[in-house]
């Protein structure tokens, strides 16, 4: 009976803390050798324990659990995020776009049907926005780095304003600031905008990520969360995720270096990070961290083209697709024994082992993360890679959603898309308390990194980018554009 009430207490364990664990299995193990002695041997032990014995027996559990209490690593907690509201004169439509695009000596037409084809085929929408300087013909000669400034000032400062009211923190209660944006590092620094424009604190701890490519945002995220640990309990870090456009037009001939032309758009979002739960809406659970050993930008690829009237087509080459796998690959197998259930995991380990002792030509078995989160955001970088995680992960339409949606609606936004993805999720009214997101980004590198949150508190409304068109999602998306 006894054995049995273990085993049933070694099972229940198996979800809780290390230490709970411990004590628990201790606890029962003491329990099994009182009851073995008996009463008489054991009122005769007792009688021979010395003070020095019930300090030492009570002493060191309680040292033991302090210093466990001091070298664990804090909760993480996201307070809240707003994404930056594109305004409507922003916005430019295809035909606004190569209109001005043919107006450019620089570009060839052979260049201008390859960026016409690659809009149709795209899975950008009509409302996507450019910043002002690309609006005037000539943009090149606008794209000074006032201009660039001014970008950054209108997406960094409006998405801070958002947050700044969301949360009710003052500025001055922000003990950290970090600011990625890969292409755009002016001085003085993008950092020293944000601290002037907000009076931040003069001791404040601030950093500018850049040249780390889409997936900076939770690069920048996992830095934050590291500087909070050595913060005060309760310190608060402010993460701006964005990409300035205005400075970043390619003139030239060159496909691959078009692709940015085509894809990217303004935006951006701030986060506010803090290891206090008061008003925190989600947890962050884990962040995963790989890359891979290729060093060739996401746009260094190669276009295959061809058909029967001379026209090519738009396809990244299979050397990027499979620089993305591995990295995705290596994500997976970080992040799985850390979210997924143990039957997921066994049929993981048992397909690695095959595949490496057995037969290489094993298909390798991809865990089902369905089991492990309600959500999914994968960078809006392009259609190719919403396709591609959606067939690989084995993910439903509706799981891609918020992919697919935030690119049709808002381009590629850079490291700032997983947030317009999480806003679409909470517009919508998906999101439920203790629901479980995994956000999924790529960049340059190649690097794949994620991070799973588990909800707190759902928001209460649609504020924010998507207030005034998520009635209108989701669309229908076809595979080529016609006009």
């Amino acid at each position: 009976m006894l054995c049995t009430t273990l085993a049933e207490l070694a099972i229940r364990s198996s979800s809780m803390s290390p230490s709970i664990v411990t004590v628990s299995l201790a606890a029962a193990a003491a329990l099994v050798a009182m009851v073995r002695v008996g009463p008489e041997e054991l009122a005769s032990r007792l009688s021979e324990v010395r003070p020095v014995h019930l300090f030492l027996a009570c002493f060191l559990p309680a040292a033991a659990t302090v210093l466990y209490l001091m070298l664990r690593p804090r909760a993480v907690y996201l307070v809240d995020y707003a994404g930056f509201r594109t305004p409507h004169t922003c916005r430019i439509p295809f035909a606004s776009f190569l209109e001005h695009a043919k107006l450019l000596p620089e570009l060839n037409e052979r260049s201008i049907r390859f960026m016409t084809r690659l809009l149709e085929r795209s899975g950008l929408g009509e409302e996507t926005c450019l910043p002002p300087a690309h609006h005037y013909i000539g943009t090149h000669k606008y794209c000074t780095v006032d201009a660039a400034r001014a970008e950054f000032e209108l997406v960094a400062f409006s998405a801070i304003d958002d947050l700044l009211a969301k949360t009710g923190i003052a500025p001055e209660a922000i003990d950290i600031l970090i600011v990625n944006c890969s292409m755009f590092c002016p001085t003085p620094s993008l950092v020293d905008m944000i601290v002037n424009k907000y009076k931040l604190r003069s001791d404040i701890r601030s950093m500018h990520l850049s040249g780390m490519g889409c997936s900076a945002g939770l690069i920048a995220v996992g830095l934050a969360r590291n500087l909070l640990q050595v913060a005060p309990h309760g310190a608060h870090a402010l993460v701006v995720s964005t990409e300035t456009i205005t400075p970043n037009y390619y003139l030239g001939t060159e496909r691959a270096m078009l692709l940015p032309n085509c894809l990217f758009r303004i935006g951006g979002a701030a986060a506010l990070l803090s290891t206090s739960p008061a008003k925190a809406r989600f947890r962050l659970k884990h962040l995963i961290r790989t890359l891979t050993g290729a060093q060739d930008s996401a746009y260094r690829c190669v276009f295959q083209e061809e058909d029967g009237e001379g026209h090519r087509g738009i396809n990244l080459s299979k050397d990027l697709m499979n620089i993305a796998g591995d990295a995705l690959k290596a994500n997976i197998t970080a992040m799985g024994p850390l979210v997924l259930p143990a039957s997921e995991q066994l049929k993981f380990a048992f397909s690695f082992v095959a595949r490496k002792v057995i037969n290489r030509r094993v298909k390798p078995y991809i865990p089902d993360f369905r089991t492990a989160f309600e959500h999914f955001c994968i960078h809006a970088g392009g259609r190719a890679i919403i396709d591609e995680l959606q067939k690989n992960l084995g993910l439903s339409d509706e799981q891609v959603e918020a992919s697919r949606m935030t690119l049709h609606k808002f381009g590629n936004t850079s490291s700032s898309s997983l947030w317009y993805e999480l806003g679409y999720i909470e517009a919508k009214g998906r999101m439920r308390k203790g629901d479980r997101v995994w956000m999924i980004g790529f960049g340059s590198g190649f690097k794949c990194n994620g991070a799973a949150w588990e909800c707190i508190q759902p928001a209460r409304n649609a504020d924010g980018p998507w207030a005034t068109s998520i009635h209108r999602y989701p669309v229908d998306i076809p595979d080529v554009l016609s006009h």
